[in-house]
């Protein structure tokens, strides 16, 4: 089979793993990227919204695990943190084992930014599944739950 021919029965094959890979990247990044544009609010941005998750999950961090956990230089992340510090979110306390490091926290505020800003992305995406038909809603929830099993693999 010719490259043309192998790439035509690949498009017209949308379960065909490459094509479907290619839609599920797709789709996967749209729908990201608009759940942290539209629904991060006016309090906290998306890069805010992130370090506090990731505070929220694993607990106290120091600002170079959280830099290399988003993938950001560290002078990035010092400005995301000073930002929520500022607004009272997090706070900063020396590291009981090494006292010339920082260690970055959620506080009671912080949590509640963070689940307000989850309910605003849940609020989001549920009016959108709301306007599907049922059968493709029941389509979603199964795709939902392999889409799960994939990434935890």
């Amino acid at each position: 089979m010719s490259p043309t021919q192998t790439k035509n029965k690949a498009i017209a094959d949308p379960a065909a793993p490459d094509t479907l890979a290619i839609d599920l990247r797709t789709a996967v990044m749209r729908t990201s990227r608009r759940l942290r544009v539209e629904a991060t609010g006016d309090i906290i941005t998306p890069g805010q919204y992130t370090v506090l998750a990731l505070l929220s999950g694993s607990g106290p961090s120091t600002l170079r695990a959280l830099a290399e956990s988003e993938h950001v230089q560290a002078p990035s992340m010092t400005r995301i943190v000073n930002a929520l510090a500022d607004q009272g979110f997090v706070t900063r306390n020396a590291d009981p084992g090494d006292g010339r490091q920082v260690r970055v926290d959620i506080t009671d505020a912080g949590r509640t930014v963070l689940a307000a800003a989850r309910n605003q992305r849940t609020a989001w995406l549920a009016q959108r599944v709301a306007g599907l038909s049922e059968e493709d809603r029941l389509i979603l929830s199964r795709a939902a739950g392999i889409m799960q099993e994939m990434s935890g693999k």
